[in-house]
């Protein structure tokens, strides 16, 4: 192999901003910022959900950033801070660099991801059963 995830996540930490959840949790609280979770639709369902975190699957991310896509959402146009985040921080780290490769600002990940929030006691939806 000539290059592992650790390479690419130290790689991308090196050249992202990253929050703690206590951080990121006063950042939620702004209008004009958005917690987004990439993380599978099954890990949701199974952990719970940040309350008013827009959920984007990671295979999506791509693809709804792109205004040039035809899957690209609007709010990835909005001029809001994007604050990223996945199960435990090495793929929002790794998606956080490639948005802001793609000119997405300004971007920050969750250091520790919801594993990190839920263990700060701070707030946790659980989703309805299905």
């Amino acid at each position: 192999m000539k290059k592992g995830y650790k390479a690419l996540v130290e790689e991308a930490n090196a050249e992202i901003e990253a929050v703690t959840p206590a951080e990121a949790h006063r950042l939620a609280e702004r209008d004009d910022v958005l917690l987004v979770d990439i993380r599978d639709v099954r890990e949701l369902e199974r952990e719970g959900k940040i309350p008013g975190a827009l959920h984007a699957p990671r295979g999506m991310l791509e693809f709804w950033v792109d205004p040039d896509s035809p899957y690209h959402k609007p709010v990835f146009s909005s001029g809001k801070t994007f604050v990223f985040f996945c199960a435990g921080g090495l793929r929002s780290a790794l998606a956080t660099k490639t948005v802001q490769d793609m000119g997405l600002s300004p971007v920050k990940h969750i250091e520790g991801g919801f594993g990190a929030w839920r263990e700060a006691g701070l707030p946790i939806e659980k989703l309805a059963p299905k």
